[in-house]
């Protein structure tokens, strides 16, 4: 499979979406009736559910992707549902699925639901430092960070060591904050990050990870790519072992000429080879028809 591919697609539930019909759950039938209505916020479904002598708040994520039912509300949006699954007893802190394990906290911060964030930490004593699971996973301040939501990143670091910025990422996929911050071409987090001592250069997880410089140079945001080399991002950092970029690959194969220009200029090494192909830039280039970065990298 292709470099980009590898990269950026993962499966949709990861990043703590629903199935495309939550009507017709998917093959593995992951949705009990109660998580269900849950997602779908449906109070009066979710109510009469509980009231039922045999009800569980707390049924665990079914098949690879499942989440239960607070972390089903918790994602979107529902804070009525999430009061009342609480109420009845549900689990803060239960592990998510075992594709991405990402707790109700976790997947509030990165589907900007402040109210519920809010709501799960103060009223329900959430777990703000729950460590990141280790294939794809996401602490709740890097997953407000991969959503761009800045002002739930701030109000979470006030409830929590500020070194927790630096909490490791997971193994597989994993972002720290900052990283996270400057794939999604963040500025503004990305600036504030810096100034609270986010680690500008943090090692990419071994599978299919990025520096920041690495991510915002892939995807082509020459405002963070400029901030991070200011910082002292480090031009020349090896990638992830496997499908991992230096950042002059992640521009060529992103085919972004202008960030090339930038790297070149900072001192990018075009002779550096990334990740287990041991590929160039040029190489990237030349696989991906990117003709400008070509003639820039010979």
């Amino acid at each position: 499979s292709c470099p980009l591919m590898a990269l950026s697609q993962v499966p949709s539930l990861v990043h703590g979406r629903l199935p495309s019909s939550l009507e017709e759950p998917d093959e593995e039938g992951i949705w009990t009736p109660l998580q269900l209505a849950a997602a779908q916020g449906n109070l009066p479904e979710v109510k009469a559910l509980l009231s039922q002598p045999s009800s569980n708040p707390n049924e665990p994520p079914r098949g690879y992707y499942g989440q239960t039912a607070l972390q089903a509300a918790s994602l979107n949006g529902h804070l009525d549902v999430v009061e009342t699954l609480l109420a009845a007893g549900a689990d803060v802190n239960a592990p998510g699925g075992n594709n991405g394990g990402r707790t109700a906290l976790t997947l509030a911060a990165g589907a900007g639901h402040f109210q519920i964030v809010r709501h799960l930490v103060i009223a329900a004593g959430a777990d703000v430092k729950q460590p990141a699971h280790k294939y794809v996973g996401r602490t709740a301040l890097q997953a407000a960070a991969e959503g761009g939501h800045l002002e739930i990143l701030q109000w979470l670091l006030q409830h929590q060591p500020v070194t927790e910025i630096n909490a490791p990422p997971a193994n597989n996929r994993g972002r720290t904050v900052l990283q996270a911050a400057a794939f999604g071409g963040y500025d503004d987090m990305v600036e504030f990050l810096l100034h609270v001592g986010a680690d500008v250069n943090a090692p990419p997880c071994r599978y299919h990870g990025v520096t920041a410089l690495q991510g915002a140079a892939f995807n082509g945001h020459r405002t963070t790519v400029l901030r991070l080399l200011t910082a002292g991002a480090d031009v020349n950092a090896p990638g992830g072992r496997y499908n991992g970029y230096t950042a002059l690959a992640a521009a060529a194969e992103g085919g972004h000429a202008d960030i090339v220009r930038l790297l070149l200029d900072a001192g990018a090494d075009v002779a550096m080879v990334s990740g287990n192909k041991n590929w160039t830039a040029l190489r990237f280039a030349v696989w991906r028809g990117q003709k400008e970065i070509v003639r820039l990298l010979n």
